[in-house]
């Protein structure tokens, strides 16, 4: 796979679409495997799995979006150094360091992943996708611009039919049946 016509795509789609994409890592994250599951929304990693960017030892640079996301991510020593020694980092610090949602035990993954897929699939997804889209950009915002794209979202979503469901269900003591409108 190269990375203009197989990684690349898949860095972009997962930012593209509009649900949230959960990462669910168990073993070794390397080069652009790593790169692809840090572009995802949710990382969930198994307390046994590691993350390595290994491409300096070949002479190449952290691909799949690995320049974009890793400073953002842990900050740009972290990622400098990373991406420079190709060093092995734990799940457990890929935790600490805000890399990844959250580091499990290796035989909690399964559970702990498809929950907050059921989580998620409970809940309004106009929200959701608003949620992603938002935090995505907002890097290329000015705080003032995000104040204003904040206003707006709160008044669309205001007045959606998830939000009365929402609203109605939290009242009448019931689970919400969202519609996605």
């Amino acid at each position: 796979m190269t990375v203009e016509t197989g990684w690349n795509p898949l860095v972009r789609k997962i930012a593209e679409l509009k649900i949230p994409v959960i990462a669910r890592v168990n073993g070794v994250a390397a080069g652009a495997g790593a790169n692809v599951a840090l572009a995802c929304d949710m990382v969930v990693a198994a307390r046994s799995a590691k993350f390595i960017q290994s491409f300096a030892a070949i002479g190449l640079i952290p691909d799949s979006g690995g320049t974009w996301v890793l400073p953002r991510l842990i900050g740009q020593a972290r990622a400098m150094g990373l991406a420079l020694t190709g060093e092995p980092i734990s799940a457990e610090t890929a935790e600490d360091w805000g890399m990844i949602w959250k580091c499990v035990d290796d035989e909690e993954l399964d559970v702990e992943v498809d929950g907050i897929t059921r989580k998620l699939a409970s809940l309004p997804p106009l929200g959701l996708c608003a949620i992603k889209r938002m935090i995505r950009e907002s890097w290329s915002h000015t705080l003032e611009q995000e104040l204003n794209r904040q206003r707006d979202q709160m008044r669309r979503l205001g007045f959606s039919e998830d939000y009365r469901e929402g609203v109605t269900a939290f009242l009448e003591k019931r689970p919400p049946n969202f519609a996605g409108r």
